[in-house]
């Protein structure tokens, strides 16, 4: 990791930047403390994939959590291609679901 002040950046952007292609990660320093960090396309990718992983763990682990509770719901095939008509109502296990867990339909929010 290189830490280097701005006016050294812009006067030599150009350097800099292969040294962060080539696996540097460089600090921009800043006054009032505001740095920045610069670093190649291919780490920042890295960095957002492992923090899309990281969140879809969290998920998961929420899912898993709840399944163990008994906070789930489950549809048969037919129940869920039931439900993509646009005439579908909620069946009874819906509506079931929905009183346990607090949620209320958008069409009985509005009618109140």
């Amino acid at each position: 990791m290189l830490a280097v002040k701005s006016m050294n950046v812009r006067e030599n952007f150009k350097e800099w930047c292969n040294q962060v292609i080539n696996g540097e990660t460089l600090i921009v320093s800043r006054p009032k403390n505001e740095n920045v960090v610069i670093l190649s396309e291919k780490e920042y990718n890295e960095l957002m994939k492992a923090k899309r992983n990281a969140e879809y763990m969290t998920k998961i682990n929420e899912s898993v959590e709840n399944h163990k509770k008994g906070d789930t719901i489950s549809f048969t095939m037919e129940e869920l291609r039931a439900m993509e008509s646009d005439n579908w109502k909620p069946t009874e296990k819906v509506l079931e679901f929905e009183r346990k867990h607090g949620i209320q339909r958008i069409e009985e929010a509005t009618n109140e």
